[in-house]
């Protein structure tokens, strides 16, 4: 197994370590799991990086990035509807931004089907990025002004990025809908 499938497993075992810490409900636990969410999240740069720049792209790989990736980000954010925090996320948030997820996987798999390869654009990246940066501010759970209005327009920006994602990639990739 190569280094880009290695971190892109470690992502997927971190999970439930953030989890547990996120639930414990501790300053030291809530900033573990804010490391533990952090360092997932960079796995899911370097190991794109990595895989790329060494050619060292698998179909495992190709599988299981965008997996962990949808794991570790609902996972982050269900568990932020149930925690006492400055900022509880919103649960119809979650099930818009869960529901895209679904939504798009379901297309993909369509296009697989019909041997049509969808890559990921640049809205499904930019909200990625958006929930990434979301999920940290409201991890941070600062409770003053400047940090709930923040907190507020991440999830807003978060929520309007998921929806323009999903209509630009069902738009651009119409012709899997025709076959």
């Amino acid at each position: 197994m190569n280094l880009p499938n290695k971190l892109t497993l470690l992502r997927v075992i971190m999970i439930p370590f953030f989890l547990v810490c996120l639930y414990m409900q501790t300053q030291p636990a809530r900033i573990a799991a804010l490391v533990l969410f952090c360092a997932a999240s960079l796995t899911d740069a370097l190991d794109g990086h990595i895989a790329r720049k060494y050619d060292l792209v698998t179909n495992f790989g190709k599988f299981m990035d965008p997996l962990a990736d949808k794991l570790l980000v609902c996972s982050a954010m269900i568990a932020l509807t149930a925690v006492d925090s400055a900022v509880v996320l919103p649960s119809w948030v979650v099930i818009i931004i869960i529901a895209r997820e679904f939504m798009i996987t379901g297309f993909r798999t369509l296009a697989a089907e019909q041997n049509i390869v969808i890559a990921a654009g640049l809205w499904g990246k930019l909200k990625t990025i958006f929930q990434m940066i979301m999920i940290i501010v409201l991890l941070l759970n600062i409770d003053n002004v400047f940090f709930n209005v923040l907190s507020w327009v991440l999830i807003g920006i978060s929520l309007v990025l998921t929806i323009i994602s999903a209509g630009d990639y069902l738009l651009k990739n119409r012709q899997v809908l025709k076959g």
